[in-house]
């Protein structure tokens, strides 16, 4: 009762006028939520529908009059949820006029550091009003927190030699990634009325969202937009490339063009004039998935290459991934082999004088487990390490964590530290997860992580350094090879899964070389036969 009283009081003697905003792109009306002051549902850019579909986002002009911000916009049009998981079951309103962004801001905000958050999904699901992004948590730690909607599947991430025409570049595709630029623009822009400094923005993001921050690393469209960024569970996996087929795919003008005849709408003409809802679904039903586009100018060259040259943003990152990634994710990963013996009769088949360091890494007495750390590793810890390592050489500090923490739902399901399952922890939405999400127990201990999580990564937005009070100090991965494991709670180690890194990256390595197969999901048993040694690999 006291507590309800004490929300009472804050809210009303906060005056009205603190939740009106004299913005640059117009003025908004929010509400209060104790001692912040929150801004849902404001566009960032143009709707991009009819003739504006698959093309960059237009800016908007400054609205007139007092536009309300209290409501989510609905998210951008994705798929129906399909089989039940634990990912699913909120009904989304969703619409082309998707394109906007919530603030929770301190009241007494001014300069305060910005994160700038982009919600996961394969690119093809998501919205950034899912409960469990509730920046409330986030912003009472004194940070200003922005979530934003980006287009999805089809309708962010096609390309068709008719969209090229359409530009004096040629170029088409990352419409998604576009939107998110755009919305860090509008960021810049703004983000100062609402008590934030456009110096001090991080971004971040979990699965997509964090290859989206990738991908924002190294395009130079979005250089000097932030200053730092957080990658959860990304992955740096093989890109298609806009003209010519490499790495497993086509070129994904060419992939546009095979889709548009799949929908008897060859032409991008006849393509706009689809429901976008229909439009969605019947594109993933033929078979397309989103990916970002090495285009030559959005994104000028493959992840790996940027990262390897040195093109990269240099900015502080903080990145890692959780140690059952693919228990959630079964679908990523092979089918298990009938007996120990097969596993290694197909392991040596496929990676030839890799088989021994693969075996040892991913052994065959408990070959189920293996198959399902050898894909977790190809994908995120892979990644996650190769982040920390590129930003080290670059003279940036990088700080390396492992999500290893089980609670009993999610462990009697065997579901222990799932993809995920880290962001009511980050985020402290314990009671905003999805209805079959294993329900996080609203106990003292489970709370003290949180918490410490939440330190960790406002500081790391506020300062570029992860520090939690009581908590151990989270040294910079460097020359060490420091991480961070949170399991009952941080613990402090050195040189995560030996050996784990350098095979991976051998395998990335021959396979660019080559230039015939991805590094992706082809892992253990869906590998393809790999290439024999290069100079450099």
């Amino acid at each position: 009762m006291k507590n309800w009283m004490l929300a009472l009081a804050v809210i009303t003697a906060t005056p009205a006028a603190a939740q009106v905003v004299n913005a640059p792109a117009g003025t908004v009306r929010g509400t209060t939520s104790g001692s912040l002051r929150v801004f849902k549902g404001i566009p960032f850019a143009k709707p991009p529908v009819g003739d504006l579909r698959w093309r960059a986002p237009a800016s908007l002009e400054r609205w007139s009059g007092e536009r309300a911000a209290t409501d989510f916009g609905p998210a951008c049009v994705q798929p129906s949820a399909g089989a039940p998981n634990i990912y699913n079951g909120v009904t989304l309103p969703m619409s082309e006029d998707c394109l906007s962004l919530n603030i929770w801001t301190p009241a007494k905000a001014r300069n305060a550091p910005v994160i700038v958050w982009i919600h996961g999904g394969s690119l093809l699901t998501g919205s950034s009003r899912e409960a469990l992004y509730d920046g409330q948590r986030l912003a009472e730690r004194g940070i200003v927190v922005v979530s934003i909607n980006y287009r999805l599947g089809v309708l962010g991430w096609l390309a068709h030699p008719d969209l090229g025409k359409e530009n004096a570049s040629g170029r088409s595709g990352n419409y998604g990634l576009l939107d998110q630029i755009a919305a860090l623009r509008w960021v810049q822009q703004n983000v100062r009325a609402f008590g934030g400094d456009p110096a001090k923005v991080t971004i971040a993001g979990e699965s997509a969202g964090g290859l989206s921050a990738l991908y924002m690393m190294t395009s130079p469209a979005a250089r000097r937009l932030f200053r730092g960024a957080i990658a959860q569970s990304a992955y740096m996996v093989s890109m298609p490339e806009l003209k010519r087929a490499r790495f497993g795919l086509p070129a994904w003008e060419a992939g546009g063009q095979l889709l548009g005849l799949a929908l008897k709408a060859p032409s991008i003409a006849e393509m706009r004039k689809l429901d976008p809802a229909a439009l969605t679904v019947a594109a993933s039903a033929a078979g397309f998935f989103p990916f970002g586009v090495v285009d030559d100018e959005v994104l000028p060259q493959q992840m790996v290459d940027a990262f390897d040259r040195g093109n990269q943003a240099r900015v502080p990152v903080l990145a890692g991934f959780n140690q059952g990634e693919i228990r959630s994710l079964r679908m990523l990963a092979p089918k298990t082999s009938a007996s120990p013996a097969d596993y290694e009769r197909e392991i040596t088949a496929r990676y030839r004088d890799l088989a021994p360091a693969f075996l040892r890494l991913y052994p065959s007495a408990d070959h189920a487990e293996s198959t399902l750390a050898a894909t977790r590793d190809s994908l995120y810890g892979w990644t996650s390490e190769r982040i920390a390592r590129k930003q080290t050489a670059a003279g940036q500090p990088a700080y390396l964590y492992l999500f290893d923490h089980g609670y009993p739902a999610a462990d009697s399901a065997g579901l222990h530290a799932f993809h995920g399952s880290e962001l009511p922890y980050t985020w402290g939405t314990f009671n905003g997860t999805p209805p079959r999400w294993p329900k996080v127990p609203e106990t003292g201990s489970e709370r003290r992580l949180s918490s410490i999580m939440i330190d960790y990564w406002t500081s790391f937005v506020a300062t570029g350094r992860p520090v939690a009070k009581g908590a151990p100090a989270w040294p910079a991965y460097g020359a060490a090879q420091n991480y961070i494991r949170f399991a009952g709670g941080p613990e402090r180690g050195r040189d995560l899964f030996p050996g784990m890194f350098e095979f991976n990256e051998t395998v990335m390595c021959r396979r660019r070389a080559a230039g015939k197969d991805g590094w992706n999901w082809n892992v253990g048993l869906l590998a393809p036969e790999i290439a024999p040694p290069v100079a450099g690999c």
